[in-house]
């Protein structure tokens, strides 16, 4: 019964969101309260939500402070010669654009956080798109595949998690996942380049005349793309103010920004406060003027306000799917159906699941729920918890698409793109590098393709 309701609700609510029929933060509500009612868990409905909102509660105070930080580092130019260079560097060709953005995306997310990684490839990248007509699908795509790759850090969460859950050294699991990740990137700088020479195609870039269809040549757009200052930067007030821009406290908001980067890495203190602490000194370095804080607050609300109320209703979600048991069961009723003779191959199939269990819950869920039962499974094969570990982390550039992942929201949100749109744009160049990095693994034989018995 738990394994149908589980099963139910995830489709409803899958369905109902890549319809369009109800927004997603309606139906992470709704969806899951309706199921449990029809379940006969009214009596403890409350508590489980709210648990739920309590685990989350980490996250949407850390994403509402980052936003706002970045924000504040936007409006005050802090992004502006990084922009300018790129600029000069892919000299107006959308090849070379998508290219960067996944290069750029890559580097930024060394620091394991996604959000941070969204808001400033977005930041950076995303005027380039809308000055040239690109489809800003192929900045969403790139970017969260980086983020996905990059996630497998020790530092990025999921690898953390697999070692805690099956009592491994961190190091163990992750180290030899170095190089099979290498040829992963390689792959999505492949995926850049194809999706960059269509968008070449489509838009008539031609590299011997340096024109697009329109007729504009790079020395014509570069300085509009530099000097746009309408999708780029914030424009003065209409109340007559200067510009919000802070070129002179460039290398003050540099230093500030490179200090909480290391900071967020050696871990001084959690992250929410951390970004807190952040905000506060950037708010006072750059806009020491009261009215003037209010205003940047304002600027940046309803970006604020539409993601972190997303990632609320998402611990609804999650509360519930958890505090019924539904995640436990649906673990449970999957694993019963692979017959006993695919039992040797347990670690190819632990990596081809991970896609599928990781996009429908979350990564807490699978992590320590579903990977435990997977490993002492595949045990009586010969297959080993520190190879189950580094396959059970094969799926993460998909698991990133779920709904249930706070930043996707971030990401869409500042690209201005559909959330449904990006999942049916994204899923199948994110399923190809995860293959790609099963593939990699498997050849270089960091866990085996059939057990020892």
């Amino acid at each position: 019964m738990l394994t149908i309701l589980g099963f139910g609700m995830v489709i409803t609510f899958m369905y109902l969101i890549m319809t369009k029929r109800l927004s997603p933060l309606v139906a992470l509500t709704l969806v899951p309260i309706g199921f449990a009612l029809i379940g006969g868990f009214h009596a403890g409905l409350g508590p489980m939500m709210l648990d739920g909102i309590k685990k989350i509660a980490p996250t949407g105070i850390l994403l509402m402070f980052a936003m706002l930080y970045f924000g504040v580092m936007i409006d005050a130019g802090l992004f502006d010669p990084i922009v300018d260079r790129i600029l000069r560097l892919v000299k107006g060709d959308p090849l070379r654009i998508v290219i960067g953005t996944a290069v750029l995306a890559l580097v930024i997310s060394l620091d394991g956080d996604g959000s941070t990684t969204y808001m400033i490839t977005v930041a950076s990248m995303l005027p380039l798109y809308k000055r040239l007509k690109m489809n800003p699908l192929n900045l969403t795509c790139v970017a969260l595949i980086a983020s996905g790759l990059m996630n497998l850090t020790p530092w990025g969460g999921p690898t953390a998690r697999a070692a805690s859950a099956l009592h491994l050294d961190v190091g163990d699991v992750f180290i030899p996942m170095v190089g099979p990740m290498l040829v992963a990137v390689c792959s999505l700088v492949g995926v850049a380049f194809w999706l960059g020479m269509k968008e070449r195609r489509r838009l008539g870039f031609s590299l011997l005349t340096g024109r697009t269809a329109g007729g504009r040549m790079p020395s014509q757009v570069l300085p509009a793309l530099v000097e746009d200052e309408e999708d780029r930067r914030m424009p003065p007030d209409e109340t007559g103010e200067e510009d919000v821009r802070r070129p002179r406290l460039r290398w003050v908001n540099a230093l500030l920004t490179a200090v909480l980067m290391v900071c967020l890495v050696v871990g001084v203190l959690p992250l929410p406060v951390l970004f807190m602490i952040a905000f506060a000194l950037a708010l006072v370095i750059n806009y020491p003027d009261l009215a003037e804080q209010r205003r940047r607050m304002a600027n940046h609300a309803g970006n604020v306000l539409a993601v972190v109320s997303l990632i609320f209703a998402a611990g609804i979600f999650t509360g519930i799917l958890s505090g019924t048991g539904m995640v436990e069961a649906m673990s449970r009723s999957l694993l019963a159906v692979i017959p006993p003779a695919l039992g040797p191959y347990f670690a190819p199939i632990t990596a081809l699941v991970s896609m599928p269990f990781t996009f429908f819950m979350s990564n807490d869920a699978f992590y320590f729920g579903v990977l435990p039962i997977l490993t002492e499974a595949a045990g009586q094969y010969g297959v080993t918890p520190v190879e189950m570990a580094r396959a059970s982390l094969i799926g993460q550039p998909v698991h990133l698409l779920s709904p249930l992942v706070p930043s996707t929201y971030l990401l869409v949100g500042l690209a201005g793109v559909d959330f449904a749109d990006h999942q049916r744009f994204t899923l199948k160049w994110a399923a190809l590098v995860s293959l790609v990095l099963m593939a990699a693994c498997l050849a270089f034989a960091i866990f085996p393709v059939v057990g020892t018995r």
